[in-house]
């Protein structure tokens, strides 16, 4: 596992998204990506890498509203262990002919783009080592140039493609937001995640322990209404606190005047885009 995402790091881990047709999706994330299905029950379908741990949670409503465009998820992102597991992803869509919509280098991973069958954005990557970050006046930087998909492909492993690497974790979110600075105060200031990179003062990539990012955060969809409760989208995710920071985690969000919520189930917070911050501490 990336050290990144361990428990001495704040890091995301499952997310559930509001689908319309569950059938439709399994089709995708089941046949295509090779994720398992774990869970079933009702309307609830949960998907795992490595048939244990939780990381795509479905919720099917035939009458939810479609996405279209909104504040909130812009994608979500998969992390492989390596660039032989990305190629063999890149082989399975093409051989599935399921559309790719980019492929990048970002100086510090490789990454493709693609949409599930609701339009829900999903990244695809796998980080570069550390020593390799490209450094700008000393400081990590990142870019978008088109990816070496050749060179990726010279690492393909020969073995049929029958699921995606049981290694694969949730690596980054990436948000549409309406206001950088207000989503600096919180998902920064308040959840504790470090700014990392400010892109062209339309976009933000923040991050504990030193990451490229755990989270990003842009205004390219302007003032776009936010996702709606019914509608087709992202609807809460996991974050990971260390148990040794949760003290200093809870009094941020005091000083902040973030209030913890708690049901049944779990402890929460809501962000600034009404989706369902759930903790847990590690």
């Amino acid at each position: 596992m990336s050290i990144y995402h361990e428990s001495t790091s704040m890091h995301f881990q499952e997310i559930t998204l509001l689908i319309k047709n569950i059938k439709r999706s399994l089709e995708f994330y089941q046949e295509i990506l090779g994720l398992q299905v774990i869970e079933q029950f009702q309307n609830k379908t949960v998907l795992s890498a490595n048939r244990k741990d939780p990381l795509i949670i479905l919720l099917e409503d035939r009458n939810a509203i479609p996405l279209g465009i909104t504040l909130g998820l812009y994608h979500f992102a998969l992390l492989l262990p390596d660039r032989g597991s990305l190629a063999h992803v890149i082989k399975q869509l093409i051989d599935k002919r399921y559309p790719i919509t980019g492929a990048s280098d970002h100086g510090v991973s490789e990454a493709i783009y693609l949409d599930d069958p609701d339009g829900n954005g999903i990244e695809i990557y796998k980080d570069r080592l550390e020593s390799e970050w490209p450094l700008e006046h000393g400081k990590m930087t990142m870019f978008t140039k088109p990816m070496d998909i050749e060179s990726v492909m010279e690492e393909l492993p020969q073995t049929p493609y029958l699921n995606i690497s049981e290694q694969t974790i949730m690596g980054h979110l990436h948000f549409h937001v309406g206001n950088l600075k207000d989503a600096e105060e919180f998902y920064s200031k308040a959840l504790g995640f470090q700014v990392v990179l400010n892109y062209m003062k339309s976009a933000l990539f923040i991050s504990d322990q030193g990451y490229h990012h755990h989270l990003g955060l842009n205004i390219w969809n302007g003032d776009a209404p936010l996702n709606g409760e019914k509608q087709v989208g992202l609807k809460s995710y996991v974050l990971v606190v260390p148990k040794e920071n949760y003290p200093a985690f809870t009094r941020r969000l005091q000083e902040h005047r973030v209030t913890i919520l708690v049901d049944e189930h779990y402890k929460y917070l809501l962000d600034p885009l009404e989706q369902r911050i759930i903790i847990r501490v590690l």
